[in-house]
């Protein structure tokens, strides 16, 4: 049981507990709660716009890694300088 007391005692001092942590979310929530809905609008806009920036790697990436036909069809030529 020693392993739960582990934590420095000045460290355990200064975290909050349950109640703070609510306390703190409540304050927050009266200071910025007008400006909730529009900040998760654009977190979801951002996250939309990731997703299709990934997508867009990712098939970049996989037309790259397969051959063109022109590249398949055509012999390669060599150039000496």
């Amino acid at each position: 049981m020693n392993f739960l007391f582990a934590v420095d005692p000045v460290l355990a001092f200064l975290l909050p507990g349950g109640g703070e942590i609510w306390i703190f979310g409540l304050i927050i929530l009266l200071l910025f709660g007008n400006k909730l809905p529009s900040l998760m609008r654009n977190v979801g806009r951002s996250a939309v716009e990731f997703k299709k920036g990934v997508q867009g790697i990712e098939e970049d990436l996989e037309e790259a890694a397969k051959p063109s036909s022109s590249e398949a069809s055509a012999p390669a030529e060599e150039t000496a300088e």
